[in-house]
C-alpha cells in the first residue's frame, strides 16, 4: 500500500527547505512550532527515508531530499492550481461547458450567441453539439452535456427546463411547384403532399405532425432527412413540400428560391432550455445560462417580425 502524504506536510517540508529551520517556517506557515515538527517527522516516518541532515539546530536537505523537493513544489502549485480554479475570480470565467443544441438552434442561432459569448470571455471554453431534440434530452440525461437546447417542450420528469424563446415554422416549396402559385393549402392539399421532413426524433418534425394530427390528417411522407440543409435542396427540386423553421430557410425566402405557402395549420413553437438538477452548475454554466435568457427575452424574433 502505497504511503499516505498530507497536503500540510509537504507545505512543510518544502517551507523548512528553503527557510532552514523549523522556526521559520512554522512563522510562515501559521502553524505551531511543534505541530511543524511533528509534521515533518509523520512526513519521514511514511516515507520510511531522511530527507534532511540535521547539523545543529539547522536543517538541509540531503541528496534525496534535494532531487524530491522540486516534485513537492509542484505538486503544491498543482493543489493551488485546483483551488483557485474552484474559485474563479468575479468576472473572470474559465473551463469548460458542453451545450448540446437541436439541428435549428444549433445551426442558425447557437453560433452567434457563443461567438460573443467567447469574445467577453476569452478563458470560457464552450463545445457545441449539434443533435435532434430526442438525442439532446438523451445526453443531458447521461450528463454527457451541461446543457441542452431543445425544439418544443422537455417532458423528461428527471430533468429542469424553462421556455426560451418562439419560433414559427414555414411550409415551403420550390417556386416552380404546382402549389405554389395558389399561395395556400387547404387541408386536402395538406394530406396530398408530398412532404419532405425531418427524422422522427426532431422537435421540428414533432411540431408538424402535431398541427396535422389537430386538424385530423396524416402527412404523405417522401423522404426523411437528416438535415435542413438536405430538406432545403430537395425541395428547391421540387420533390416535395417541406416545413422548417422560419429562421432556416429566411435567406431563399428573401432569394426568391422557395416560396411560403399559408395554411391553417398552428405552426409556432417554443425552444426550451434543459438541465439536469444534479449537474454542477459552475459560474460558467450561470454566465452561460443569463446570457442565453437575454438573447431569448431581447433577441429572437423571427425573421419577418413573427
Amino acid at each position: 500500500m502505497k504511503p499516505a502524504v498530507s497536503f500540510r506536510q509537504l507545505r512543510v517540508f518544502v517551507a523548512v527547505a528553503r527557510l532552514g529551520t523549523l522556526s521559520a517556517a512554522a512563522r510562515e506557515l501559521c502553524l505551531s512550532p511543534s505541530a511543524t515538527s511533528e509534521a515533518l517527522a509523520e512526513l519521514e516516518r511514511r516515507l520510511g527515508v531522511a530527507l534532511f541532515d540535521r547539523p545543529g539546530r539547522r536543517l538541509t536537505l540531503n541528496v534525496l531530499g534535494e532531487e524530491l523537493l522540486p516534485r513537492a513544489e509542484r505538486l503544491l502549485e498543482g493543489v493551488e492550481e485546483f483551488v483557485a480554479a474552484a474559485r474563479e475570480p468575479e468576472g473572470e470565467l474559465r473551463g469548460r461547458l458542453v451545450v448540446s443544441a437541436s439541428a435549428t438552434v444549433g445551426t442558425y442561432l447557437l453560433p452567434g450567441l457563443a461567438g460573443r459569448f467567447n469574445e467577453a470571455h476569452p478563458g470560457a471554453e464552450l463545445r457545441l453539439r449539434l443533435r435532434n431534440s430526442r438525442e439532446v434530452i438523451d445526453e443531458v440525461l447521461r450528463l454527457e452535456a451541461d446543457l441542452g437546447l431543445i425544439e418544443g417542450e422537455c417532458r423528461e420528469p428527471s430533468l429542469v427546463s424553462e421556455p426560451w424563446c418562439e419560433d414559427r415554422l414555414v411550409i415551403v416549396a420550390s417556386p416552380r411547384h404546382a402549389l405554389a402559385a395558389a399561395g395556400h393549402l387547404d387541408d386536402a392539399a395538406l394530406a396530398r403532399g408530398p412532404w419532405i421532413l425531418r427524422e422522427p426524433g426532431s422537435g421540428t418534425r414533432a411540431v408538424f405532425e402535431a398541427a396535422m394530427r389537430g386538424r385530423s390528417l396524416t402527412p404523405r411522407v417522401a423522404m426523411e432527412l437528416g438535415q435542413h440543409e438536405a430538406i432545403k435542396q430537395a425541395v428547391r427540386a421540387g420533390l416535395g413540400l417541406g416545413c422548417l423553421s422560419e429562421f432556416c430557410v429566411a435567406g431563399e425566402l428573401a432569394r426568391g428560391e422557395l416560396v411560403a405557402l399559408s395554411s391553417d395549420l398552428g405552426l409556432r413553437r417554443r425552444f426550451s432550455l434543459v438541465w439536469h438538477p444534479q449537474r454542477y452548475r459552475s459560474p460558467l454554466w450561470q454566465a452561460f445560462k443569463v446570457a442565453l435568457r437575454e438573447y431569448g427575452a431581447g433577441s429572437l424574433a423571427a425573421p419577418g417580425g413573427a
